[in-house]
């Protein structure tokens, strides 16, 4: 049995993400969707040498905060991915050749994707400000299978440039799935945001009805 959401968005996701908004949306879950825009590059640099999880904690807790601040009023969700090889971080590629780069490095080795989420809430009563409530960081690893030349260029020829905004150059749920021998991890984590932590978390803090 389907349940239909609610009238009223009970909460602000602070992302563009399509795959974040289909989980949502899936999941039956009312929201408005404003994008925050943070010099993500900016916070990355001012956590040099962090752990990737606390990074991307930082992002999602950055892109709540933004958002919960300008709109005041709204229970606002965060979210970032960030993807971690061999010791290295991976930002979305900005070209096809890039994102050949970046698939001949992943080959043969195990992709870390680290998924955070944070919620910001209004300021209650007897508080000042708005503050963050609740913040999760889950991590999945996937063994990528060894990638020939001519595979990546029969992939991005079918999947360029709808994995440009996709960190780590694959979707899960489309041809990304044939980069991978093994999977470790939740397939939330993958697709971009740790869901069932997030939806309890809203559920806490009345912005999904129980």
């Amino acid at each position: 049995m389907s349940i239909a959401p609610a009238t009223k968005a009970g909460f602000v996701l602070a992302s563009k993400s399509a795959s974040r908004r289909a989980m949502l949306d899936q999941a039956g879950a009312a929201y408005e969707c404003v994008p925050a825009d943070i010099d993500e590059r900016e916070i990355e640099a001012g956590l040099m040498g962090s752990a990737p999880s606390i990074v991307a904690l930082a992002l999602a807790k950055a892109k709540a905060r933004h958002v919960g601040e300008a709109l005041r009023g709204s229970i606002v969700l965060g979210s970032d991915s960030l993807v971690n090889v061999a010791g290295k971080r991976f930002d979305k590629p900005e070209t096809r050749s890039q994102a050949a780069d970046h698939l001949r490095f992943f080959s043969g080795k195990v992709l870390e994707l680290h998924s955070a989420a944070a919620l910001w809430k209004p300021r209650a009563p007897g508080e000042t400000e708005g503050r963050i409530v609740w913040s999760h960081a889950d991590l999945a690893r996937l063994h990528v299978r060894a990638l020939s030349d001519e595979f990546i260029e029969r992939y991005l020829d079918a999947e360029w440039p709808a994995v440009s905004g996709c960190v780590g150059v694959f979707r899960i749920e489309a041809l990304g799935v044939q980069l991978f021998e093994r999977i470790e991890g939740d397939y939330f984590t993958i697709l971009g945001m740790p869901l069932l932590p997030v939806l309890q978390a809203l559920r806490e803090n009345g912005a999904l009805a129980g």
